[in-house]
């Protein structure tokens, strides 16, 4: 998943076929930037993505009208840094994947209590592939989405770990540029692919 600050409705399209080109299939907007600017870019990614591959959500989602904002510009999923059950539950009940944050054991489990989607692991470069791999052993039900910091490195390593994908931000989207994108997203896509296969 690409996780994207500092695009805009003027650069949101080529950046997102940067990311098709390179295998990536889910682009995450936050909504931290101003969120009139973030909704229009989410807007104009969604419209973009009719008709590929290419699932368009919302994150930094902290509320439930944040989220019905975001939905209503075409999120088809959200995400959060932080677990907040009602939120997630509100999603759950709609039908809407959501992957809200957690760090801990008991914050993981209270997020899929919940009804998340996925828990997105966060922030991943503090817990580490070493927790992934530990936390699966009494957990092997509750499938883990680690991101903060994670980079074409260490994305390999949290799969092996038991990971069923990871988010990339400012490593991945850089400053936009589609070629750039499309370079990097090939790279962590088959670096993925191969720890997959050995896993």
């Amino acid at each position: 998943m690409a996780v994207a600050r500092n695009l805009t409705a003027d650069t949101v399209r080529a950046a997102a076929d940067g990311l098709l080109r390179g295998g990536v299939r889910a682009l995450e907007i936050t909504l931290n930037d101003p969120e009139d600017r973030a909704l229009s870019t989410l807007r104009v990614a969604a419209r973009h993505a009719e008709g590929n591959d290419l699932e368009i959500g919302a994150g930094t989602v902290l509320t439930i009208d944040a989220a019905e904002r975001a939905i209503d510009a075409g999120a088809a999923f959200l995400v959060s840094p932080h677990t907040e059950p009602s939120l997630v539950e509100w999603a759950a009940s709609r039908g809407i994947p959501c992957f809200p944050g957690a760090l801990t054991p008991t914050e993981i489990l209270v997020a899929w209590r919940a009804g998340a989607a996925a828990v997105k692991l966060f922030p991943a470069s503090v817990a580490g592939p070493a927790f992934v791999r530990e936390f699966c052993g009494p957990f092997p039900h509750i499938p883990l989405l680690p991101t903060g910091g994670v980079t074409a490195e260490t994305a390999p390593d949290f799969i092996r770990a038991g990971a069923i994908a990871v988010g990339l931000g400012s490593w991945l989207i850089g400053n936009g540029d589609p070629g750039g994108i499309a370079e990097r997203a090939s790279a962590v896509t088959a670096a993925v692919a191969a720890a997959r296969a050995r896993s």
